[in-house]
């Protein structure tokens, strides 16, 4: 394979461009071709490196390449960007992500497969329906305020204040028939949004007991149905991508910013890189076991117990987090089974 070319490819949906790297880095060919033609053009190449840009439609080309014997890697747009030189165009981008993919210590993103790509595509429609129940949630709240209504916290009391608006309590002079009409959309819109998010959660839940590896993921204190599937979607079924448990907890944005020189390290905030939302379950299921560790006498909660004893309950949460992020690569990597024996030890 290194003495093979390296062909470095600049996605779009109609026009891609191609550049052909030979293995002493001189550029062969930098040229578009269009869609219909991009399968028939990698198939008649030699098994090579492909390099790509992980963004819209990345997955889907790199599993079509593999299927001709190429080795493909794709790069997270932020590491390909410091390589773009002077104006941008698809022919200086296309060379950008080869010279960011030829650094001796650039990390790339796995390629899912089908099962991994199925998983992605229900959480993120999940996530969109929370979102929009949350905004119009949100929206109610605030132009109900405006009328001198307000309801407690939660989505119960809310759907709650609702209907005992639409059936004539608590009505004030200022509720008029048009703010009404509005209470009976949200209403219709919201209890239309929990069912579709009940259905995608059932979804989920069937999805996980189909999954050897959810199972095993699940084990875990802390993780749940929806914690070990958006873990395999992001970081795959094996976490092919990272090297061990810390370079997968630092990919996922839970260690700390580093602004070290001559000598003195100095540690600030956890730096949040990738993903969000898979940062946060980790988090929250963290919270949620430092909640019953004191009831435990096992390494692990013994070990929770003396974190939180020693620092500020929030950093001892990350640094739970973390540990859950490190364990979870050992399952992932190794295919090995939790063993709560030694997760206080795992590196």
């Amino acid at each position: 394979m290194k003495k093979s070319n390296t062909i470095s490819i600049d996605l779009a949906k109609s026009v891609f461009q191609i550049a052909v790297i030979n293995p002493q880095g001189k550029i062969v060919s930098n040229k578009p071709i269009k869609r219909h033609k991009l399968l028939k053009w990698i198939a008649q190449q030699p098994p090579s490196k492909i390099v790509m840009e992980a963004c819209g439609s990345s997955n889907y080309w790199g599993r079509q390449f593999q299927e001709f014997e190429h080795q493909v890697k794709l790069i997270a747009a932020q590491h390909v960007k410091p390589f773009v030189k002077t104006n941008k165009n698809d022919a200086i981008d296309v060379i950008a992500i080869f010279e960011a993919s030829d650094r001796p210590n650039m990390t790339f993103v796995g390629i899912k497969n089908l099962q991994e790509q199925d998983m992605q595509s229900i959480l993120r429609v999940r996530k969109g329906l929370m979102d929009r129940k949350v905004k119009l949630m949100n929206q109610a709240r605030g132009l109900l305020a405006e009328y001198g209504v307000i309801f407690p916290t939660g989505a119960a009391r809310l759907k709650a204040g609702f209907m005992a608006l639409m059936s004539g309590e608590n009505q004030t002079q200022d509720v008029t028939s048009c703010l009404i009409g509005l209470v009976e959309e949200w209403y219709q819109e919201l209890i239309a949004l929990e069912s579709a998010i009940d259905k995608k959660d059932k979804t989920i839940q069937q999805m996980t007991r189909q999954s050897e590896v959810a199972q095993r993921l699940m084990k875990i204190e802390g993780i749940g149905p929806l914690t070990a599937m958006t873990m395999i979607s992001t970081v795959g079924s094996q976490a092919t991508e990272f090297k061990n448990g810390r370079a997968m907890a630092a990919f996922l944005g839970l260690t700390p910013k580093q602004h070290s020189s001559g000598g003195k390290t100095k540690l600030g905030r956890i730096s949040r890189h990738g993903d969000k939302h898979l940062r946060t379950l980790l988090v929250n299921g963290a919270t949620s076991v430092m909640k019953v560790v004191e009831k435990k006498t096992d390494p692990k909660s013994q070990w929770v117990k003396k974190l939180g004893q020693r620092m500020h309950k929030n950093k001892a949460k990350l640094a739970l987090a973390n540990k859950m992020a490190r364990i979870a690569w050992v399952i992932l990597a190794r295919g090995e089974t939790y063993k709560p024996q030694l997760a206080s030890t795992v590196n």
